[in-house]
C-alpha cells in the first residue's frame, strides 16, 4: 500500500519544524499536500510527487554521490516511491541498495534524523515522450544516514540507471542545500580517527617521500621513508583540509589539485582501525628548497627504487599502485638522464606559483567579480577575478581552461591581451606568487556557476565602486589597469 498523504505532511512539517525559513520556498510541496485528491506519492502524478534520496557518510566524512545516467546529473542515490515502502526512510535505503549495492545493515540513521529529512529539494523533470510523461518535479526528500563498516563497501551498480559512484568530500557535495547543511553538522569524527596522506608524484614518475625522525615509541614508522600527512585535527572541515593543512605545515607546500585516490586502513598503537584518506596530485619542483620542519629530509623516488629503502609494504604497494594507474605515456621508462634531472637551483632561489586572472570589462567599463565560497581555502566570502593556478600548460591555455570550467565563458586565443603583472606575497617568508591579468577583448556566454563549491555568485562592478570585501592585491591590479600601468607589488617589505 502506497505511503500515506498523512505519513507525508507529519514528515514534512517535522522538516519544517527545524527550517521554518524554507516554507516558502517548499510553497509547491505544500500547495499539493494541501489537495487531498492528489497521490503525492505516485510517480504518475504530474502536478508533482515525492522521490527519497539516501545521504551516506562514510568514515572519513564523505558523501556518497552517484551518476545517475537519466538526468545526466551527479546526486545522492534515490528515486521513487514504491508501494512496499513502510516508510520514507526506508525507500532512501531501497533505493541505496538498488542503485549501488550497499545493503541497509551497513548504515545506520543519522541520530536525530532518523525520520526527520537533513534536506528537501524541489526540481524541474524534463518532459519523456518515450514513456508520455509530460514536465513535472520532483518533491526530493533526502535522509541522512552513517556507513559504520571499517571496511571498503562492496558496490554493485544498477547498471541501467547509474553510471558510476563518488565519495566527495562535504564542501563539494553536488547539491547546495545539502551542502550547507552537512558543513554545519558535527560530524562526529574525533581528530585522531581519521588521518590524511598526500601522495604526490612529478612528470618523471618519481614520488616524494618523506624519512621520518628516529624516535621510537614516540612517533609513528620512525626511521622509514613514508608520505607526507597525518591525523585530522578539530579545525578541519574535511580532510582534503586536513592534508593541505598537514603539507602546508611540515614542507611548506602547497598544491594546487589535490584529488582523491582511495582510502588505505591502518592500526594503531592501541590496536584500532585507523582510516587514511589518499590524496594524488602533481608537483614538479625540488624538495631541497622546500622548509621541511618534521622529519630528516624529502626526496624523490622512482617505484621500481622502492625496495632499496626502509619503507612500509602497504605504503610501497600505495606508489605502485599509483605508478600503474597513471597514462602510459607519463609512466617512467627507467632512470632520467643527466639531461633530463632539474639542476640545482642557485643558492637562495626560491619558486614563484604562478596564478592567471582573467580581467573582463564589458562596454560599459564594469568588471567581473566572484564572490569566493565560505570555505575557500583562499580568501574565504571575498570577492575576487576569475582565477586559477597554471598546470602543465602555458598561462593562456590556463586562462581559456579556468574561464570555461569556472564560468562557461568562451575565449579564444587571439582575443587575450596581458594587462597587468602583480608580484606579491601574503607576508615575510610566505611562498611568493607572480599574477598574471589578462584582458579579454571578446569573448562569448554570460558568466554562470559551474563550480559552486569555488564561487557563489558573478557580478559586474564598477571599477569605481568596488566591494570593500576585496582580494587586496586584485583591488590594486585592476586600479594599475584602469590607468595603463604593467606592473605592481604588495605584500613586500618596504
Amino acid at each position: 500500500m502506497p505511503l500515506s498523504h498523512e505519513h507525508i505532511r507529519t514528515t514534512v512539517d517535522a522538516y519544517l519544524a527545524r527550517h521554518p525559513h524554507e516554507r516558502e520556498q517548499l510553497g509547491r510541496l505544500l500547495d499539493v499536500l494541501n489537495r487531498t485528491g492528489d497521490e503525492i506519492a505516485s510517480r504518475s502524478t504530474f502536478t508533482g510527487h515525492v522521490t527519497c534520496a539516501a545521504v551516506v557518510i562514510d568514515p572519513l566524512g564523505r558523501v556518497l554521490h552517484v551518476l545517475h545516467l537519466a538526468s545526466g546529473k551527479i546526486l545522492a542515490p534515490g528515486g521513487h516511491l514504491e508501494p512496499t515502502d513502510q516508510s520514507l526512510a526506508a525507500a532512501a535505503l531501497r533505493e541505496l541498495h538498488e542503485e549501488t549495492g550497499i545493503p541497509p545493515q551497513a548504515v545506520t540513521p543519522w541520530p536525530g534524523y532518523e525520520t526527520v529529512p537533513l534536506d528537501i529539494d524541489i526540481h524541474d523533470i524534463d518532459a519523456n515522450p518515450g514513456k508520455d510523461e509530460p514536465g513535472h518535479q520532483h518533491f526530493d526528500l533526502r535522509f541522512l544516514f552513517r556507513l559504520h563498516t571499517a571496511n571498503e563497501v562492496e558496490v554493485t551498480l544498477q547498471e541501467e540507471e547509474v553510471g558510476g559512484i563518488e565519495w566527495r568530500p562535504v564542501d563539494r557535495a553536488a547539491s547546495l542545500s545539502l551542502r550547507e547543511k552537512l558543513l554545519k553538522l558535527p560530524l562526529q569524527v574525533e581528530p585522531e580517527t581519521a588521518n590524511a596522506s598526500a601522495l604526490i608524484y612529478n612528470d618523471r614518475g618519481e614520488y616524494l617521500l618523506h624519512l621520518r625522525d628516529y624516535f621510537p615509541g614516540e612517533i609513528w614508522e620512525p626511521g622509514m621513508w613514508s608520505l607526507l600527512g597525518g591525523g585530522r585535527e578539530s579545525q578541519d572541515a574535511t580532510l582534503e583540509h586536513t592534508v593541505r593543512r598537514e603539507l602546508a605545515e611540515e614542507a611548506g607546500l602547497d598544491i594546487a589539485d589535490l584529488t582523491p585516490f582511495g582510502t588505505e586502513y591502518a592500526s594503531d598503537d592501541a590496536g584500532a582501525v585507523v582510516p587514511i584518506a589518499i590524496y594524488a596530485g602533481r608537483w614538479n619542483g625540488d624538495p631541497r628548497e622546500l622548509r621541511l620542519t618534521e622529519g630528516v629530509m624529502l626526496a624523490w623516488f622512482a617505484p621500481d627504487d622502492l625496495h632499496r629503502l626502509r619503507i612500509a609494504d602497504t605504503t610501497s604497494d600505495l606508489v605502485r599502485r599509483h605508478a600503474a594507474s597513471r597514462p602510459a605515456s607519463t609512466a617512467p621508462h627507467g632512470p632520467p638522464s643527466p639531461e633530463e634531472r632539474r639542476p640545482a637551483s642557485p643558492n637562495g632561489t626560491v619558486l614563484n606559483v604562478i596564478g592567471v586572472h582573467l580581467y573582463l570589462e564589458r562596454p560599459d567599463g564594469t568588471v567581473l567579480l566572484g564572490l569566493r565560497h565560505p570555505n575557500s581555502q583562499f580568501a574565504p566570502s571575498t570577492w575576487h577575478v576569475l582565477a586559477g593556478h597554471c598546470e602543465q600548460e602555458n598561462a593562456i591555455a590556463c586562462l581559456i581552461r579556468e574561464a570555461r570550467e569556472e564560468a562557461g565563458l568562451r575565449i579564444e586565443r587571439q582575443d587575450v591581451e596581458l594587462v597587468h603583472v602583480v608580484h606579491h606575497i601574503d607576508k615575510a617568508g610566505d611562498q611568493p606568487r607572480m599574477g598574471l591579468f589578462f584582458r579579454a577583448r571578446a569573448w562569448s556566454g554570460e558568466p554562470e556557476l559551474r563550480e559552486p563549491d569555488k564561487c557563489t555568485e558573478w557580478k559586474f562592478w564598477d571599477p569605481a565602486a568596488l566591494p570593500d570585501d576585496l582580494v587586496s592585491y586584485t583591488r590594486v591590479a585592476i586600479g594599475k589597469i584602469q590607468n595603463g600601468e604593467l606592473y605592481s607589488e604588495t605584500g613586500w617589505p618596504a
